[in-house]
């Protein structure tokens, strides 16, 4: 059974009485009052944020002098990666249905970047708790006010080219997560190259089609393999694993307590809670006590029998995790890079 109702206020008036008086907010919701309730649209958005893009730190520190997380990037053109994925999100669901995950440290560029043009939830992260709790957490807001929803769970630090097409394939698995019903449903990518960066996908037998798609099974997955491995994978016919998923707000909260049962108590704890003013010191408290688990290798690498995969046509796709990758896939599209190329060598 989803969380009560019975102890929500309404939610425009927490965050009069909480975000207007303290100043410093922990969950903001933007684009008119009691968003909940006025929009039912059975399809929501969930954009992750919370990374500190470690691996291309040094990059981005020579070329702005500082410290921000690659989401928060502009690396060509002026609209940032996280700006991206926002609108990208848009496209497919009412834009006031999305829930935003963010680390507290980010608070100020996100929250900026997101006031200009976007409307929806925020909510911060106490502390980063890997990548299972970033998902069940903004999960937990929507099950909390449409626990029938369907759900899209988009990574912020993508590349995507063309986004209608892209908006298509995502159309695609949110099909097959409401033909399906108790599966979710994994986009991949057509490998160009034996990547051992990216995490793999094998595909099985067909299942059926949405929209045109082929719905396969997968037979198991393969994060982040060796060269060798990465090689086989390419020739056996694998797909990139993008994270970008759809599922039933129903099929992910079962499969959380199959598969990582010991973080959901804590956001079944916290789903009696949302929208009232006990919501923060909750949160804060149950992040004290929550174990780190990773989504990819504590859940989806156990679940292949629930998961299915929908491959992306025509789509270039790219997790811009190296400053390689930013310059090698704007070169191929005759775009320039916001930054001088100097910055890639350290020079």
């Amino acid at each position: 059974m989803h969380c009560a109702f019975s102890r929500r206020q309404s939610f425009a008036s927490f965050f009069r009485d909480h975000f207007l008086l303290a100043n410093a907010p922990r969950l903001t919701v933007l684009g008119g009052d009691d968003m909940h309730k006025k929009h039912h649209n059975p399809l929501w958005s969930i954009v992750l944020a919370g990374g500190e893009g470690e691996r291309i730190k040094p990059f981005v520190l020579r070329w702005l002098g500082r410290h921000k997380p690659k989401q928060y990037c502009a690396f060509t053109g002026n609209r940032s990666m996280f700006e991206h994925t926002l609108d990208r999100a848009d496209m497919l669901s009412d834009p006031e249905c999305k829930v935003v995950v963010i680390a507290r440290s980010h608070r100020y560029q996100a929250r900026l970047q997101f006031a200009q043009h976007h409307s929806g939830i925020v909510v911060e992260q106490p502390a980063n708790r890997d990548t299972a709790a970033g998902v069940f957490l903004p999960l937990t807001f929507i099950r909390a006010r449409e626990p029938r929803a369907a759900v899209v769970v988009y990574p912020s630090d993508h590349f995507v080219y063309p986004e209608t097409r892209f908006a298509q394939a995502v159309r695609c698995a949110v099909s097959a997560a409401e033909k399906l019903g108790n599966k979710l449903i994994l986009l991949g990518v057509k490998p160009d190259a034996a990547e051992s960066d990216y995490g793999w996908i094998r595909p099985g037998r067909q299942l059926g089609d949405a929209n045109d798609c082929c719905i396969r099974r997968v037979e198991g997955f393969s994060e982040k393999p060796d060269l060798d491995q990465a090689k086989a994978a390419f020739n056996d016919g694998a797909l990139w694993n993008t994270f970008i998923f759809a599922a039933t707000v129903d099929t992910l909260w079962k499969m959380g307590w199959n598969y990582v049962p010991e973080i959901m108590p804590k956001f079944e704890e916290l789903c009696e809670y949302v929208d009232t003013p006990e919501q923060q010191n909750v949160l804060d408290r149950i992040y004290r006590e929550m174990p780190k688990r990773n989504f990819s290798a504590d859940l989806l690498a156990h679940a292949a029998a629930h998961i299915a995969v929908v491959a992306m046509e025509d789509v270039l796709w790219s997790d811009w995790g190296r400053p390689e990758r930013i310059v090698n896939t704007l070169s191929g599209m005759g775009k320039q890079p916001a930054f001088p190329l100097r910055c890639l060598a350290g020079g």
